[in-house]
């Protein structure tokens, strides 16, 4: 069952991780400090938040406070990058921080104990803590790059309309009813 939980949430870590590459590729340069007013975060103030949570919750994982001392959390909201190419730099490290930690895991580490703010997590509990975390911020980049698109926004999902023909599509596969373990 452990292992089950870590490959699934895996699974929907990169489910995440490609929404949000999906939408900032859609974004150019001057795009990405777009923001609807002066208390909102653009793209690329919520991805340097996302990357040093990430860098600072999985650097060794199990071993130290999930908050190090040297990250500087209100600095992710002040120093916005300039270029997209940047900013995909610490987007890129984030993830690879945090898949790489998920890749060590094993299925009896769920029941440790790690720390966040010098408060205790049993694992399992940390993962569905960021499993929360990091989709609304994601969300947050999605919803800015469709503002930014408008009309030439290309759907991440079934598009606006396109229901009905997407379920014909999919329920006339002659493959009947995939096992829920199936890749989608």
């Amino acid at each position: 069952m452990n292992e089950n939980f870590l490959t699934s949430t895996r699974k929907l870590f990169l489910y995440y991780k490609s929404l949000g590459d999906k939408a900032i590729a859609q974004v150019n340069d001057q795009q990405i400090n777009w923001r609807p007013n002066e208390v909102s975060n653009s793209i690329a103030l919520i991805v340097p938040h996302l990357s040093g949570n990430m860098i600072s919750r999985f650097t060794d994982f199990l071993t130290s406070d999930g908050e190090k001392p040297w990250r500087n959390r209100e600095e992710e909201f002040e120093k916005a990058f300039s270029t997209k190419s940047e900013m995909l730099v610490a987007w890129e490290n984030g993830w690879r921080v945090l898949l790489d930690a998920l890749a060590n895991l094993k299925g009896p580490d769920l029941d440790k104990v790690v720390f966040i703010r010098n408060e205790g997590h049993t694992v399992l509990d940390a993962l569905q803590r960021q499993l929360a975390h990091y989709p609304h911020h994601v969300g947050q980049i999605v919803y800015l790059a469709k503002m930014l698109k408008e009309r030439e926004w290309q759907s991440l999902s079934i598009p606006k309309g396109e229901s009905a023909s997407y379920n014909a599509e999919k329920f006339s596969e002659d493959k009947g009813m995939r096992h829920f373990t199936d890749k989608a």
